[in-house]
C-alpha cells in the first residue's frame, strides 16, 4: 500500500516521493508531515494515468505550492520571505496522516 491516499501511477509515485523529499530538505518537516501535505493538497485527485500534469513542473515548485498560501516567488533570491504564510498541516487524526507523526 502506497502513503498516498489518492490513486497513483508508477511515474507519479516517484514524483510525489521527490516532492515529499524536497518539503524535508526545504522545509525541514517530517517525510510524515511532508506526506501527510501532499494528501491533504491532492487526496481527492487521481494520478494513475500517466503522464500526470505533476511533470509539467519541478519537485521544488510542488513543495512550495503546497507548503505555502498562494504562489510565492521562490525563484527570487531577493524575495521578501517574511511575508510568506505556511499552510496548516492537516489535523493529526486527519486520514491524510499514513505515516505516523512519531515515526
Amino acid at each position: 500500500m502506497s502513503e498516498f491516499i489518492m490513486p497513483v501511477g508508477e511515474e507519479a509515485h516517484v514524483t510525489l516521493l521527490d516532492i515529499a523529499e524536497e518539503m524535508v530538505t526545504i522545509f525541514h518537516i517530517s517525510r510524515a508531515e511532508a506526506v501527510a501535505r501532499i494528501n491533504q493538497a491532492w487526496g481527492t485527485q487521481s494520478f494513475d494515468e500517466e503522464p500526470t500534469l505533476l511533470g509539467h513542473e519541478l519537485p521544488e515548485h510542488w513543495a512550495y505550492a503546497i507548503y505555502y498560501v498562494g504562489d510565492v516567488p521562490y525563484w527570487e533570491a531577493a524575495a521578501d520571505r517574511s511575508r510568506w504564510q505556511v499552510k496548516e498541516p492537516p489535523p493529526r487524526n486527519s486520514p491524510a496522516w499514513t505515516i505516523s507523526p512519531d515515526a
